[in-house]
């Protein structure tokens, strides 16, 4: 199927979705689901696949009681909120061309909004700080360069504008908190929606982090990883309460290299590895799938699903507080008291549901 094709295909699908969606953001919460509410600390969304295979997002308690579900057209991954325009966003698995922009209280419909010609979406992306511009990552695939969207949340998501990542195939990207810096991590795998989700440069990869200037576009830093470590990819991205920036790696050399995992640096400064004891980076699996920051509690979350591991990590000393195993290990993100994950066989917390949570985990309220 060419790009035409699955344009007008998704076009199709999304027209049927949004007669959906619109059904289902009609209605208030239900007298339970409000009563769960305001007993909660904290309110997360999540993409899911429910049990006959279909999609969506859910607003739901860090207690894991499920608020609200919407659905999607395709699969999602990542996951941005902006507590100014109270919007939050669902964005399409690579490389999918949609995402969703809803209001978590209902105040506000849907908006889906769909890549242009020759781009497509890579899974994340991140409000400016008065929550007017949405970022998202994207993929020029002829021209094999990465790309940051940019979509006015003042006209319903109109694409004004882009500017380069600095780099190949950016995953994860996330904002300084004076709103004057994008973070950006170029995983520096190469891929084409011809070929789906296959890497297409694992003998040459070029994985590296950068910061962007969120007014002109122009590149602040990049920082390339070692040489010795081109086979690790840069897949996600906090930052701290410093201002720190935390990231996550996912390794596509040999099963049994020991490479580092995560690591962080400030503007200015080079690289610096997280050492963590080996037991912890066998468990690990060479393949961290989210990170997230408790600003409040100094601590760094980590998940990885191919591990089945949760692992906490004090963000001043380095050295690990809590190591859990969590079968299919997804999405974290910080809780009242450390963090919340979840996993792909429905587990949020200590509750369990029905459905499959996706990679990631937004807080979208209280806390």
């Amino acid at each position: 199927m060419n790009l035409i094709q699955r344009q007008s295909r998704d076009l199709i699908g999304r027209r049927t979705f949004l007669a959906m969606a619109g059904a289902s953001w009609a209605a208030t919460l239900a007298p339970s689901a409000a009563f769960v509410l305001s007993r909660t600390e904290a309110v997360y969304a999540s993409a899911f696949m429910a049990p006959d295979g279909s999609y969506g997002v859910a607003t739901l308690t860090g207690e894991g009681d499920i608020l609200e579900r919407v659905p999607l057209p395709a699969r999602a991954h990542g996951m941005t909120y902006s507590p100014v325009s109270n919007r939050a966003v669902a964005f399409a698995r690579r490389p999918g061309t949609y995402a969703l922009i809803f209001a978590p209280d209902n105040s506000q419909g849907p908006i889906v909004i769909t890549s242009v010609e020759g781009r497509h979406f890579y899974g994340h992306g991140c409000f400016s700080a008065d929550g007017r511009l949405l970022y998202a990552t994207e993929n020029d695939f002829s021209g094999n360069r990465g790309m940051i969207g940019i979509y006015d949340g003042t006209n319903d998501f109109a694409r004004i504008g882009e500017f380069p990542s600095f780099g190949i195939g950016p995953h994860d990207m996330t904002l300084s908190a004076d709103g004057r810096m994008l973070v950006v991590a170029n995983g520096g795998i190469e891929t084409h929606p011809d070929f789906g989700r296959t890497k297409l440069n694992l003998d040459h990869m070029e994985p590296s982090l950068a910061l962007v200037d969120t007014q002109t576009g122009a590149l602040i830093e990049r920082h390339a990883m070692p040489d010795h470590l081109r086979q690790l990819s840069t897949r996600h991205v906090d930052i701290d309460a410093d201002g720190r920036i935390w990231f996550a790696c996912q390794y596509e050399g040999a099963r049994n290299d020991l490479p580092p995992l995560a690591g962080s640096f400030a503007r200015g400064e080079d690289l610096r590895f997280l050492e963590l004891p080996e037991e912890t980076t066998v468990a690990l699996a060479n393949y961290v799938g989210a990170i997230a920051v408790n600003r409040r509690d100094g601590l760094v979350g980590l998940t990885s699903p191919k591990g089945g591991t949760a692992v906490t990590v004090d963000a001043k000393t380095g050295k690990v507080v809590r190591q859990d195993s969590l079968a299919d290990a997804a999405g974290i993100a910080p809780a009242p008291h450390g963090f919340v994950a979840s996993s792909y066989s429905g587990q949020f917390g200590e509750a369990h549901s029905k459905v499959a949570w996706d990679q990631h985990i937004v807080r979208v309220g209280k806390l």
